[in-house]
């Protein structure tokens, strides 16, 4: 097939090439696919979209007039495409159903540690030769209680990290893995009561209808003042203003991010030179807010299984008409 690759970061680039094996005409463009970029897909049998690409319904209707027939994704979530315009159209769409999920489980613990035991402020100091232990102060994980919203396979993953420290875990989801149940003795409640208990909240749900700004001023009063927040699922789970007020008013301690739900237009692009949006500068500027660009996925072994994935959805297709993977 005659693939163009929207959205190409250098981070990922040599993976797809590797995977692929000139098994197929791969074109790579930094282009992020909207309305304005659709255009550039014409003559191609696919696309590979990134989760910043905006696959809306002009998008799709433009790539069905310039002939493309398959979409592959270079994500789990596909919140970013609209499926039934698709459908209409007779493009099919296969996305990455899973990769590594101790790579976003062990960043979640990567931020968790370093807003508990205050790496940041630390480093800060010692680059001052000011070694006071004053505002460094964390506090154990062992014994504490730690909140997990979603337990897929990430958050299971997230879970068994916990267990190891010897925290006591409990869970909101609409399904109950019991299989996790058994492993790590985790046990379901309602969100409130989550919050209400945990020392903790981490948040792993994929991005829904029903997970549309789930923490909102509501729940974030739930929470414990001293708990710590830690969101690497989708940005849209979180209302940032009313997360922003409730950090400011001391409903919780200290939130650790790798996403935000305006990021789109922000997150995998250099702004040196260019204004953000205010939200997020305030956001990015909070003595008690630690966030990252996404990057929770960014290890070798993910980036092998989402190149490979991507590619064997090209090839299912290309021999077989239809891909394991389609949405």
């Amino acid at each position: 097939m005659k693939v163009l690759v929207y959205s190409t970061h250098g981070f990922e680039k040599d993976f797809l090439i590797n995977a692929n094996q000139n098994k197929h005409e791969l074109f790579f463009t930094s282009e992020q696919l909207n309305e304005n970029t659709a255009a550039l897909s014409n003559s191609f049998d696919a696309i590979a979209l990134f989760s910043s690409d905006n696959a809306n319904a002009k998008s799709i209707q433009e790539l069905k007039i310039n002939g493309v027939k398959y979409i592959t994704l270079r994500s789990v979530g596909y919140d970013h495409v609209d499926i039934n315009t698709a459908k209409s159209n007779g493009i099919k769409i296969a996305n990455v159903p899973a990769y590594s999920p101790q790579a976003i489980a062990e960043h979640a613990v990567a931020l968790l540690m370093a807003l508990n035991r205050k790496i940041i402020p630390a480093q800060k100091l010692m680059r001052k030769n000011d070694f006071r232990l004053d505002k460094l102060i964390g506090f154990d994980l062992y014994k504490k209680t730690v909140g997990i919203v979603g337990t897929g396979k990430i958050g299971a993953a997230f879970s068994r990290i916990m267990k190891g420290f010897g925290c006591n875990l409990v869970a909101y989801d609409i399904y109950e893995n019991q299989e996790l149940i058994k492993e790590t003795g985790i046990t379901y409640t309602s969100l409130q009561n989550l919050c209400n208990q945990a020392d903790v909240v981490a948040v792993f749900c994929p991005l829904t209808p029903q997970t549309k700004y789930l923490f909102n001023k509501e729940s974030f009063n739930w929470m414990k003042p001293n708990a710590l927040f830690i969101n690497v699922a989708r940005g849209g789970v979180v209302n940032t203003r009313d997360m922003i007020d409730a950090l400011n008013t001391h409903k919780f301690a200290q939130a650790g991010l790798d996403v935000y739900e305006n990021e789109k237009p922000i997150f995998f692009k250099n702004h040196k030179t260019k204004p953000v949006d205010e939200l997020f500068d305030e956001l990015k500027n909070h003595p008690n807010v630690l966030i990252t660009g996404h990057q929770a996925f960014l290890t070798q072994e993910a980036l092998s299984q989402i190149a490979q994935t991507t590619i064997d959805n090209l090839d299912q297709w290309g021999k077989l008409g239809e891909s394991e993977n389609e949405i």
